[in-house]
């Protein structure tokens, strides 16, 4: 994680005075774990943190000073502001009526900093461009000024069209930094970076463009254990529904695995792929439905496994995501507590 942070960074235009690459650690670190996470994006380098929810503060501020952190909702009720002005933490103002409770709590008057969301085109959250001139958002402290790009993953005109609009909006708006590139935007060239970028998915192991695939490292390592073998006779079926009867007599192992674990059922057989997990380079395939808490593998090509022994899980993210209708990010959010170390 710490090597795909410093290549990002790299790719971001940074120097070794001045780090050009922040880190999105919302959603748990994208279900790696904040803990585990955030002190390795750190000690890397990384200094400027996004999370979504005010609920996701509280776990960053055992790592990283208040004002290092900002929460991209932004202070969406009075509660949110009085919160960010107590700890000190960087809100996110996506419209007018932010921007006015920001100041009405205490937050504006050139006195509390603020980032500012623009919205170019992905139509989510942001300050249209025609209100820039509202003197809501003149009162406003803002350190960054940033949007967010709709089809970085993309070879899409409107990226083009994006950076325009971006470019254009930036006079109007008195402030220290900007910031438009996501992990794909990194990829898309100089002219996305900026003063900062703002990667998530490339942290942990994503590869959204193709031009990131030699600077990126696989992160997330899934293994488990087989907790049960047994011997199925010709018509006997497997798990809910039945939806694998054997054919012939065949040993599998019932795994301690299932979509409580993040393991969907979009991933196993009933999601119309051939799922397998493995032993070193030997694929057992998946045998019917993912339960909660189980999966069921056939055995045949490692008769030497029995309970107790242990079987890696593909989380290759591109090539997972290829193997079933879930993106990249929805394979590492989805993933279960337990399943973290």
């Amino acid at each position: 994680m710490a090597s795909n942070w410093r290549a990002l960074n790299a790719l971001s235009g940074a120097t070794d005075a001045r780090p050009r690459a922040g880190a999105a650690i919302k959603a748990d670190c994208y279900g790696l774990g904040v803990d585990t996470c955030l002190p390795a994006l750190r000690d890397a380098g990384a200094r400027r943190f996004f999370v979504a929810h005010w609920s996701e503060v509280g776990a960053a501020l055992r790592h990283i000073a208040p004002d290092q952190l900002a929460v991209l909702h932004g202070p969406v009720r009075g509660e949110d502001v009085a919160y960010a002005v107590s700890t000190g933490v960087i809100p996110v103002i996506n419209s007018l009526d932010q921007a006015r409770r920001w100041t009405a709590g205490g937050g504006g008057g050139g006195g509390g900093t603020c980032h500012l969301m623009i919205d170019t085109g992905i139509n989510r959250l942001g300050i249209a461009p025609a209100d820039l001139s509202d003197p809501a958002i003149a009162a406003l402290n803002v350190d960054i000024v940033m949007s967010h790009l709709a089809s970085a993953d993309e070879d899409s005109a409107v990226n083009a069209q994006q950076l325009r609009l971006f470019r254009d909006c930036l006079p109007a708006v008195p402030h220290r930094m900007a910031s438009l590139a996501n992990s794909a935007g990194i990829a898309l060239g100089p002219d996305y970076a900026f003063d900062l970028t703002r990667p998530g998915l490339a942290l942990y192991g994503g590869i959204p463009r193709p031009e990131l695939s030699g600077s990126i490292a696989q992160t997330a390592y899934l293994d488990a254990a087989i907790i049960q073998t047994r011997m199925l006779q010709p018509g006997d079926a497997v798990g809910y529904n039945g939806e694998f009867t054997a054919q012939k007599p065949m040993r599998v192992g019932t795994v301690s695995l299932g979509y409580a674990d993040g393991f969907l059922r979009g991933r196993g057989p009933s999601g119309g792929n051939n799922p397998a997990l493995f032993h070193g380079q030997t694929a057992l395939p998946l045998l019917g439905k993912v339960s909660m808490d189980m999966v069921v593998v056939d055995l045949n090509d490692a008769p030497e496994l029995g309970e107790g022994d242990w079987l890696s899980v593909p989380y290759n993210l591109p090539d997972a995501a290829q193997h079933c209708a879930l993106s990249q990010y929805e394979l590492l959010t989805v993933l279960g507590r337990r399943m973290l170390l």
